[in-house]
């Protein structure tokens, strides 16, 4: 029986022209956010299974490829629960691992601490444009800083490198996880309810605020609580600003001073921005991550759809591993819907080096084969990037296929003579 050629579902084979462009978005992110303090590190791809489901992951804890004990830890035949087969399980954010990396090895890092992380999640997710069931992620985090420079410095550094790739003109929806819960507290709704109206109130882009009214109504919650709730997004969205009017009415039930420190990062990204984008306060952003404890915020780009990166602040997580609460604030960007973007709209890597090839006819060899490949190398060490290929029978398709892969120049050695 033939083996299988195509991938796994939901993973891909990825091509050059589409790793060069990866490769160039991996070098422009380093770079940038390296100006901002941010140092790479690394983690394994596998957590151990109860980091990953400690109820901190929001739906993304259904979606784990769990990964089986291994020789003579697993026992088939006597295993009556999950827990006697599965002992891991591939990472489905780079979230849970920094703050495992960081609860293990704090003694030895700076404080704050801002750790840059790329590398492959995965999740048992739906396909679809733009998602995939193994996907990049790039995060920057900062642990140990408490104030909102945190917030102020994480968002001018992914808008700035977003910048950097040729976007503008697009959104940074922004919220506070405890604005939300005061509008919930002001509405009426239970506090163990909280999450049920929450994870309603986030598809409220999808099927409308008559959607959300319905669904929250049939989920048995008091229809005059439901009216109340909805009138805030009503008025927020046709007051001159939406933050200050939410703010205002629940003001009974929200934390002094948050209002402010939401203020403070929006006036203070806005006036100190590099790239083309704008902030917008948005009531019905939610973030799916239930460790979220403070402000949120996403990429939303017009050419996309959708969401195109996320984050915010989560104080209460490297607690679950210490007993000690350190503050910490992170931003992801969605790697691989940014990449597509890119491809989808031709973008060429601008600093890429000349592209040669040489074709060999296939009796040079001996001393004349070492002349050539000594030319190559005197091309390489110019900068160039040479290819050194024999030459195929059908010269002109290769060539064809040459110029399509970005190559300009070509050199053809015989056993005769040069041509250029």
């Amino acid at each position: 029986m033939a083996l299988t050629k195509k991938p796994v579902t939901g993973m891909k084979d990825i091509l050059p022209e589409e790793m060069i462009i990866r490769d160039y978005v991996i070098g422009v992110i380093k770079e940038n956010y390296a100006k901002y303090g941010f140092t790479s590190i690394e983690t394994p791809c596998v957590e151990n299974i109860e980091n990953l489901t400690n109820k901190q992951g929001g739906e993304n804890e259904k979606l784990i490829f769990k990964i089986l004990k291994r020789g003579e830890k697993l026992k088939l035949e006597t295993a009556e629960t999950e827990g006697d087969l599965v002992d891991g399980g591939l990472r489905y954010d780079l979230t849970v691992p920094l703050v495992r990396f960081y609860s293990n090895n704090s003694g030895s890092l700076p404080a704050p601490f801002k750790a840059l992380q790329i590398g492959n999640v995965w999740r048992a997710d739906r396909p679809q444009r733009g998602r995939y069931r193994q996907f990049m992620q790039c995060d920057i985090d900062i642990l140990g800083e408490p104030s909102n420079l945190a917030e102020i410095e994480l968002i001018l550094a992914t808008t700035s490198t977003l910048g950097k790739l040729g976007f503008k003109n697009f959104n940074i929806r922004i919220n506070e996880r405890r604005i939300l819960k005061a509008m919930a507290k002001y509405a009426g709704f239970p506090e163990e309810s909280y999450d049920s109206v929450f994870i309603t109130l986030d598809k409220m882009d999808k099927i409308g605020v008559e959607g959300v009214e319905a669904e929250l109504k049939e989920q048995g919650f008091d229809a005059a609580g439901v009216d109340k709730y909805l009138e805030l997004f009503k008025g927020a969205e046709a007051s001159g600003d939406g933050l200050k009017y939410i703010v205002y009415q629940i003001k009974d039930c929200l934390e002094e001073g948050v209002y402010d420190n939401l203020k403070e990062i929006i006036d203070s990204v806005e006036s100190t921005k590099s790239a083309q984008f704008n902030m917008v306060f948005d009531p019905t952003l939610v973030r799916g991550m239930s460790y979220y404890t403070g402000t949120i915020f996403e990429i939303e780009m017009p050419e996309f759809g959708g969401s195109c990166g996320g984050g915010g602040r989560y104080d209460k997580m490297v607690g679950k591993f210490t007993g000690n609460d350190v503050p910490a604030c992170g931003f992801s960007i969605g790697f691989e819907r940014i990449v597509l973007l890119l491809l989808e709209n031709g973008f060429k890597v601008p600093t890429a080096p000349k592209k040669i090839a040489f074709l060999i006819e296939k009796g040079v060899s001996g001393e004349k084969l070492c002349e050539v490949i000594g030319e190559a190398q005197k091309e390489r060490a110019n900068g160039s990037q040479v290819l050194v290929v024999r030459m195929n029978k059908n010269k002109k398709f290769q060539k064809e296929q040459l110029m399509n892969e970005g190559y300009e120049t070509f050199k053809e050695y015989y056993k005769e003579a040069l041509k250029v």
